[in-house]
This record gives structure tokens, sequence and C-alpha cells, in this order.
């Protein structure tokens, strides 16, 4: 699993508002890292670690809310959780597979037929889950959700400086 990026600023005297621009900058940077190669069956390990990215990332809009302004906030929040969601339709499967295939070394020639059969039906919803996040991401790169999600730091920066 990828671990996280460290967030770069941080102290304790670091404003709210700052911390906030911070972690979307950094938690959202690394979410879209993780898009390269994600479609890729043969590699289940990408889908995972953007997944888990924009677990963090959602954490981080969750915690930090106070900070944007509230209608984009919850726009963008969503956007992320439908994108975690499409990840989530491939990821699954995935696991299914890889631990099927597992059982499915340690049995007799008997059984494999049925386990094989059940590695089938995986692998369609693997391909239908592929589909899904294709479209997610084409839906993601047309809108822009990346720098958008970049102005909504900025807004909490900037908000942060005007009241300081």
């Amino acid at each position: 699993m990828a671990k996280a990026r460290p967030i770069p600023g941080l102290a304790r005297d670091t404003r709210f508002g700052a911390a906030a621009a911070a972690a979307v900058e950094v938690r959202s940077a690394e979410v879209f890292e993780h898009a390269r190669g994600v479609l890729d069956i043969g590699d289940i390990e990408r889908v995972h670690d953007m997944r888990v990215a924009t677990r963090r990332l959602r954490a981080a809009l969750e915690v930090f809310a106070a900070c944007f302004p509230r209608k984009r906030h919850r726009r963008l929040l969503a956007e992320v959780k439908a994108l975690a969601d499409a990840l989530g339709q491939r990821r699954d499967p995935d696991v299914a597979i890889e631990e099927l295939t597992k059982v499915a070394d340690g049995l007799g020639a008997a059984e494999r037929p049925g386990i094989a059969g059940l590695i089938g039906e995986f692998r369609a919803e693997q391909l239908g889950g592929n589909r899904t996040l294709a479209q997610m991401l084409v839906h993601v790169h047309e809108s822009g959700l990346e720098d958008r999600l970049t102005e909504l730091a900025r807004s909490a920066r900037a908000e942060q400086e005007r009241t300081a």
C-alpha cells in the first residue's frame, strides 16, 4: 500500500485554514498520482492505492469542512465519494479473484471447476467495474476535479490570510 505523503508546513502553530489547504493539496495530489495505469487489471495494487488515497482526501475534506465555502465543498466531497465508489466497484472483485485463486491452488482437480466458475463471474464484475471506473475517470478529467480541489485549497488559504 502506498504510504501517505507528509504534509509540509504543518506545525503546532499552523493555523487551521492553512493546515486545511495544505492537507487538501497533498491528499488531492496523491489521488491523481495514482491514476496512471489504474485501469490495468493486471496490477490490482494501483486501484487499491488510488482508493486509499481517495479515502485520505475525503477525510481531509471532512475534517476541515469549516474552512471551505460550503456549497463548493459539498459538491467536491460528493465527487470524491463517487470516485471512491467507482474504485470500490473495481477493487472488490480484484480482492475476491485474488483470494479465490489462492483457494483454488490448494484444491484437487475435482473441486477446481467450481472455483474457476466463480472466478469467472468475478472477472466479469471486474471488467464491469473497470468500465465504470473508466467512465468516472473521463468525468473527473473533463470536469477538472483536480484543479477544482486545488482552487478549494487556495480559497481556505486566502481566507486564512485575510483573517490573520
